[in-house]
């Protein structure tokens, strides 16, 4: 694959105190992707960025969309052959896109780095699954689906972000999108590497009731607007 065929598009909701974080880590990448779109959903909290980091594409709603919503309209904006999508309170590993641009299948997954104030969270939200790691927790996801996979345009372009359950309680976007691929075929490919570092903290927008299902517990996702 080109090496600049990657769009990165950084999502917002709330997070504008955390966003030059997740922002720089794309600026500092070894090889960068050819765009990095920033999308604040309606938070209001972002006005500041374009000043900071002129060099990168904005779109600063004033109404919330939603996630799906809004992931689907981005999605559609989309020209480059890849993408991927990355919460604005989430970062990742400096040479990330030079391990992700030498992917060639329909979807290219890697492993976390579940770190921040609240990662012990993620001990009862999944447990068995993480193992500590320099101080954090490291989350295997070979050949499983994250919110920040990468993933062909074009392919998830025909299935979209689309709503898992229609209970309201929660979207399920990218669980919906990895498993529709799949059903019609997608190749993938992982690398086991903890390429995202993926913050739990006190503002983030997915929280869980005690009552929410188990399988919704399961479902964590990276690029969540919050």
């Amino acid at each position: 694959m080109p090496l600049n065929m990657i769009t990165v598009v950084i999502a917002s909701y709330r997070y504008g105190h955390l966003a030059a974080h997740c922002i720089e880590s794309l600026l500092s990448q070894t090889i960068r992707p050819e765009r990095i779109l920033f999308v604040d959903d309606g938070g209001l909290d972002c006005s500041h960025l374009p000043s900071l980091y002129p060099n990168i594409e904005y779109i600063l709603r004033h109404k919330n969309l939603g996630v799906v919503d809004n992931f689907q309209n981005i999605l559609s904006q989309i020209d480059t052959e890849y993408v991927l999508f990355i919460g604005a309170d989430n970062w990742l590993r400096s040479d990330a896109i030079e391990l992700l641009s030498t992917g060639n299948t329909d979807i290219v997954t890697y492993d976390i780095v579940v770190t921040g104030e609240l990662k012990e969270e993620i001990l009862s939200r999944v447990p068995g699954e993480t193992l500590p790691y320099q101080g954090d927790l490291y989350w295997d996801r070979q050949e499983q689906h994250h919110g920040s996979m990468m993933y062909r345009t074009s392919f998830g372009q025909k299935i979209g972000y689309k709503k898992r359950f229609k209970d309201g309680i929660h979207p399920q976007e990218d669980w919906n999108l990895w498993d529709k691929m799949l059903e019609q075929g997608a190749s993938v490919a992982s690398i086991k590497e903890g390429l995202l570092f993926y913050r739990r903290h006190r503002e983030n927008f997915l929280k869980y009731s005690h009552e929410t299902s188990q399988l919704q517990d399961l479902e964590i996702s990276s690029t969540h607007e919050g």
